[in-house]
């Protein structure tokens, strides 16, 4: 019984590393440049500059509706020294499925949350991108995905870059 259960589950995981990918879960680095000259929170500026550089994380869930089209739940996170800034969109995605990479475009839609020393606001946030990932069956690697971010209706001079492991279901 062993033996048959495990013939049947290499089976399906070959069907499924051969099939288009239904689903996708994305976790990995993020990396962000807030290219604003003030981040605000309830009015209040967090920081003045010309600058700023983050490190966090990203985590993506996609459904497929067929090979090509998608919607994106989609959670990042930047910490920068003086504030945490989260993200949370869904939105379509757009994807090419070639042999070993696939190619991706989104537009995810959503709120941006920016807190300091005990100061929270929530903004509109809009991230247009995409990325390449590289790898066949049900385990890939983000090599890149590359994102414009717009928070609120001034601030739109913001990026974001990310990389990591993506699985395939």
């Amino acid at each position: 019984m062993r033996k048959f259960l495990f013939v049947f589950c290499m089976v399906i995981l070959s069907l499924v590393a051969h099939a288009a990918p239904n689903a996708t879960i994305f976790g990995g680095y993020q990396y962000t440049r807030f290219g604003d000259s003030t981040v605000f929170a309830n009015g209040l500026g967090v920081f003045s500059g010309t600058a700023l550089n983050a490190n966090g994380w990203n985590a993506a869930l996609t459904a497929g509706f067929n090979s090509w089209l998608g919607i994106r739940a989609d959670v990042g996170a930047a910490y920068p020294n003086n504030f945490d800034f989260y993200t949370y969109t869904f939105g379509p995605e757009l994807s090419v499925h070639l042999p070993i990479i696939r190619p991706f475009a989104h537009a995810l839609f959503g709120v941006a949350r920016v807190s300091s020393s005990g100061i929270v606001s929530n903004d509109f946030v809009t991230i247009i991108g995409g990325g390449v990932d590289l790898g066949h069956g049900i385990l890939a690697w983000r090599v890149a995905q590359f994102d414009w971010m717009s928070k609120g209706i001034v601030n739109n001079t913001n990026i974001r870059i990310s990389t990591g492991l993506v699985l395939r279901f």
